[in-house]
């Protein structure tokens, strides 16, 4: 027996908004935790007596509130160790760098200072100013592609669904107070990427169907019987990324872990509202229009 994803349309409307709302509180009330490459902040570079663990040196900024400091190995070094230790964090004065320095010094190993010093915003409000307005122009390329292959009511209907996944990421990260830094753009993108191409992928088969279905089917027949035939497709995508994104989650270390939450989120975000969201909006706007033919056919039968 099929399930009938449109004929839950409220209860997939429900979801999404409670999610929505909360997400956009959280927004307003808690703010974003920018990292050091939109807000500047101070470099740290020590150099140790031998090789010290990633996982050691963040284990003694935690006592500074430093734990999400971006701790980086130079020269010559593993995966998880070496001896050459970048530090990027917020802006520290000369006591607080010293009071890191002497305590990596007591705690981790002996260590030599090589450099201490402040940096600017690798993403200035301008670069960020720059960045929406383009991505504001991809929106309505990608609004006026979808229009002219499709339909403007497919294209909304895929956008509203994009913009759904984007407030949940930030929702999550501003809710959990998870630090954003550049990574977080090229997620940002790679989930708008992968929500696009879940709602083109269905309404594509909504377009097929139109033509080999009868015409007395309703526009919900049409997305149910789209959403069953591309359904497990999109669950494969979804399992074969989410297998990716947990290793690099699980696996990959600190430095990556926001940037993998990310499309976690952005992807099981667009696996759902591209079946659940899109298509419903599509299919009831489409209902309500009764000058379309096959409203009126399907009225007729």
């Amino acid at each position: 027996m099929r399930f009938d994803v449109i004929k839950h349309h409220r209860w997939w409307f429900s979801i999404s908004s409670l999610l929505v709302v909360i997400s956009i509180v959280s927004m307003f009330m808690n703010g974003f935790n920018l990292g050091i490459d939109f807000t500047g902040g101070t470099i740290v570079e020590v150099q140790f007596d031998r090789n010290v663990q990633v996982s050691q040196v963040r284990d003694d900024l935690k006592q500074f509130g430093l734990e999400n400091a971006v701790i980086q190995l130079s020269g010559e070094a593993s995966a998880t160790e070496g001896n050459d230790i970048i530090i990027r964090t917020r802006n520290l004065d000369a006591n607080e760098s010293k009071a890191i320095v002497d305590s990596l010094n007591a705690n981790v190993a002996p260590n030599e200072v090589k450099r201490v010093e402040s940096v600017g915003a690798v993403i200035g409000s301008e670069v960020t100013e720059h960045a929406l307005i383009n991505l504001a122009v991809a929106f309505l390329a990608l609004a006026a592609y979808i229009s002219y292959r499709f339909e403007y009511k497919v294209a909304l209907s895929s956008l509203a669904a994009i913009f759904h996944d984007l407030i949940m990421v930030l929702g999550v990260f501003s809710f959990f107070h998870l630090e954003i830094d550049s990574s977080f753009l090229a997620a940002i993108l790679t989930v708008i990427g992968y929500s696009m191409n879940e709602s083109v992928v269905i309404f594509d088969r909504i377009r097929e169907n139109t033509h080999t279905h009868k015409r007395t089917d309703t526009f919900a027949d049409l997305a149910n019987a789209s959403i069953a035939q591309s359904i497990h497709r999109s669950c494969y995508t979804l399992t074969t990324v989410l297998f990716a994104c947990c290793s690099l989650y699980f696996f990959g270390g600190d430095t990556t872990k926001n940037f993998a939450l990310c499309m976690i989120v952005g992807f099981v975000s667009g696996a759902y509202s591209s079946i659940c969201v899109a298509t419903s909006l599509w299919s009831i706007w489409k209902s309500r229009n009764r000058k379309d033919a096959r409203n009126q056919v399907a009225k007729k039968a």
